[in-house]
């Protein structure tokens, strides 16, 4: 037989590959990798931390970009990250004032969220901008996220940046007995453990942290759709469970974080004090967050005689309005929660 007509032969229908066989390589291919992310994520939280943090960092930049349109042309004086620690671009922060202000301000810092795993204070540098007009000086604190940071290290590096803030308040024009702590999401959650760790002593102790602000300096909070019962996130299923289960193991570093100190100790609803400051919570009647997480927490600083304003929509209301509602500025009911945000800190501060 020549070389030719073995060629041939070798290309004929028999013996050639069929689509079907060369889709089932490419299949069996797909189900390999496959298993081996499956395998890998079982053993780390890294893979699914890297994938929810693609997600949120899309909507993040989308959601900041929205904001911008709504900014005021207000001149304002910006102080860009700003060193309050040793830890790189993860301790610094953003300072915004009306140029206008010749003196201390009322001082307004934000946690910004992400489900603890992903964001940056760049996320809310438009919001910042825009309360800042009103006459307050902003302040927008980044915090070492997880896995690349276990808890509780963002809560030291908080403490540690609000300590810098009393420190330095002079050059970042802020008035320390007038501080507003502040967030959205898992920022919200932080924002109400370090305003929990500075009213509650016992819970200080059982964090060992002595907090750098006295219970004096706070004024009130602002929670935007929070986490603050870590057992009820734990009986959540699906793909939501599945993300804040994945979320809260890339931040705590233990898989069993609902049964652990982890868990217990990010619960700030199970210790606040009837010394939290003055509150205002809010969330969207889209998202389950509200129901499971910002109503109870209201509900449980009302039962302790803490003065509470909130901004919950009814359950019927639409647009249904999603988690994070109140950054998204186009809509007519985030302009409403943020004119009653404005209000809220216009009544418990003095400039």
């Amino acid at each position: 037989m020549s070389i030719d007509a073995r060629t041939k032969e070798s290309a004929s229908p028999k013996t050639a590959r069929r689509p079907w066989q060369r889709a089932k390589v490419v299949l069996g291919t797909v189900v390999a990798v496959g298993a081996v992310v499956a395998i890998a994520g079982a053993l780390t939280p890294w893979p699914s931390a890297m994938v929810i943090r693609a997600v949120f960092t899309k909507g993040g930049d989308d959601t900041a970009a929205e904001m911008d349109k709504h900014v005021p042309e207000t001149k304002l004086s910006v102080q860009g990250d700003v060193a309050y620690g040793d830890d790189g671009a993860d301790t610094t922060m953003d300072v915004f004032r009306p140029a206008s202000a010749t003196g201390p301000l009322p001082a307004i810092v934000w946690i910004h969220g992400g489900a603890w795993i992903s964001g940056s204070k760049e996320n809310v540098d438009p919001y910042m901008r825009i309360l800042a007009a009103e006459g307050y000086t902003t302040i927008a604190v980044n915090y070492t996220i997880g896995p690349e940071g276990v808890y509780p290290l963002a809560v030291h590096q908080l403490d540690a940046a609000l300590g810098y803030i009393d420190e330095h308040a002079e050059e970042l024009g802020v008035d320390t007995n007038q501080i507003v702590l502040a967030g959205d999401s898992a920022g919200a959650q932080l924002a109400s453990q370090m305003a929990t760790l500075i009213t509650n002593p016992d819970y200080a102790e059982i964090m060992g942290i002595t907090p750098s602000l006295k219970p004096d300096q706070l004024v009130a909070t602002v929670l935007n759709c929070g986490v603050y019962d870590l057992s009820a996130l734990a009986q959540l299923d699906g793909i939501t469970g599945w993300g804040f289960k994945s979320a809260m193991w890339a931040y705590s570093g233990t898989k069993t974080w609902a049964a652990d100190s982890a868990g217990a100790t990010m619960s700030t609803i199970d210790w606040v004090t009837a010394d939290f400051p003055t509150t205002y919570i809010s969330g969207g009647n889209g998202d389950g967050l509200t129901w499971l997480q910002s109503i109870p927490m209201a509900q449980r600083l009302t039962e302790l005689g803490i003065e509470v304003t909130t901004q919950f929509w009814p359950a019927p209301h639409e647009p249904q309005l999603p988690h994070e509602y109140q950054f998204h500025l186009d809509l007519p009911d985030a302009q409403t929660a943020l004119q009653k945000t404005i209000t809220f800190l216009n009544t418990q501060t003095k400039r």
